[in-house]
C-alpha cells in the first residue's frame, strides 16, 4: 500500500511538470522519470500530448526510451543496442545510453514482467535476465533492490535454486495487451457468475433440507406427546380399579384396619382351668386319663380331635 501511494504521488508530480514543458525540456523530464527510485509506472505520463509530439523530432529517442520504461526490458534494451529489431518500441535504434540509475530501474521492471506470468523464477533464468554472474549477486539484488524497495515479496528457495513470487507491482499495459486482459476478465466474470448459481442453488438446498428436518421434529415430538400421554391414561385406569377392589366389602383388609381389631387369643389359653386339669392328668397317671377326658372336654366345650392334640 505505501509503494502505491508513493507511486501516486510522483505520477501526479511528473504528469503536472511535463504538462507544463514542451521540446528538449522534455528530455529532461523524461530521463528524471525514468531514474526515479520510486515511480514503476509511466502510461500516464507517456499518454500526454506534449510527449506524443517528440515523435519525428531530434529527441524522440526520449520518447522511445519512456516506452521502453513503459513497456520494455533490460534485455530488450541490450538487444536493441547491438540492432535487434524491437519495433513495438518505436525506433529503439537510436535510444540514449542508460545512467545507473536508469539501468537499475530497468532491471527491476524486467523482474516484475517475468512475475507476471510466473510465480515460481529459476535462478538460471533470472541471472541471464539481469546480466547477473552469480547466485550472491541475484538474491542481494531482489533482496534489496526488489524487496525491500516494494515491488516485489516471496521466498528464496536455496534448495531449489528459484524465487517464488508472492506479490509483485503491475507495470503499464503494452499495446494490445489491454484485449487479452479483457478476455480474462470476461471469462473470470463468466466463471464467478456460473459460481454464484451453483451456490444459491445450494443455499436452496440447505434452505428445504432444513425445513425438513424441522417437520420432522415437529412429528417427533408429537408422537412423544402422545405416548406420554396414553400411557398416563392408562396409569389413571389402573390406580382407579385398585382403588375399587380394596373398596369392596369382604376385601382385603388394610394394615391398620388390621391393627385396630382385637387379636382373639389362642385357645390353650381361653380356660386356666385347662392347665391345672391337665397337670392333674399327668399326676394320677393312665388310669384317670380316661376317666377325665370327658369331663374336661365337657367344660371346655372342645371337639375331640383337638383335645386329643392337646392332652397329647
Amino acid at each position: 500500500m505505501e509503494i502505491e501511494q508513493k507511486q501516486a504521488e510522483q505520477i501526479e508530480y511528473f504528469v503536472e511538470l511535463a504538462s507544463n514543458r514542451k521540446g528538449s525540456a522534455l528530455t529532461l523530464v523524461i530521463v528524471e522519470a525514468t531514474s526515479h527510485p520510486s515511480l514503476f509506472a509511466f502510461s500516464e505520463i507517456l499518454s500526454l500530448p506534449n510527449i506524443l509530439q517528440l515523435e519525428g523530432t531530434p529527441n524522440s529517442r526520449y520518447l522511445d526510451l519512456l516506452r521502453l520504461f513503459a513497456h520494455g526490458t533490460w534485455n530488450e534494451y541490450k538487444s536493441v543496442r547491438v540492432g535487434v529489431d524491437m519495433s513495438h518500441l518505436g525506433n529503439a535504434g537510436h535510444l540514449p545510453q542508460l545512467m545507473p540509475n536508469q539501468v537499475l530501474k530497468l532491471k527491476q521492471l524486467s523482474v516484475l514482467t517475468l512475475a507476471e506470468t510466473n510465480k515460481v523464477l529459476p535462478y538460471d533464468v533470472l541471472m541471464q535476465e539481469l546480466d547477473v554472474t552469480n547466485v550472491r549477486e541475484l538474491e542481494d539484488f531482489l533482496i534489496n533492490e526488489c524487496m525491500y524497495v516494494g515491488i516485489l515479496r516471496g521466498k528464496l528457495d536455496q534448495l531449489r535454486t528459484c524465487f517464488e513470487v508472492q506479490f509483485a507491482a503491475g507495470r503499464d499495459l503494452r499495446p494490445g495487451q489491454l484485449g487479452c486482459m479483457i478476455h480474462t476478465l470476461s471469462d473470470w466474470l463468466s466463471t464467478s457468475d456460473n459460481l454464484l448459481i451453483s451456490i444459491q442453488d445450494k443455499i436452496k438446498w440447505a434452505d428445504t433440507m432444513s425445513e425438513l428436518d424441522k417437520k420432522h421434529q415437529k412429528e417427533v415430538e408429537e408422537r412423544v406427546d402422545e405416548v406420554k400421554k396414553t400411557i398416563s391414561v392408562k396409569g389413571d385406569i389402573d390406580v382407579r380399579g385398585h382403588e375399587e377392589i380394596y373398596s369392596e366389602s369382604g376385601g382385603v383388609m388394610d394394615y391398620d384396619e388390621d391393627r385396630s381389631r382385637p387379636k382373639s387369643k389362642p385357645l390353650l389359653r381361653l380356660n386356666k382351668e385347662a392347665a391345672s386339669i391337665s397337670l392333674s392328668l399327668t399326676k394320677n397317671g393312665d388310669n384317670n386319663r380316661d376317666s377325665m377326658r370327658g369331663l374336661y372336654l365337657k367344660q371346655l366345650g372342645q371337639p375331640a380331635p383337638l383335645m386329643e392334640i392337646i392332652l397329647e
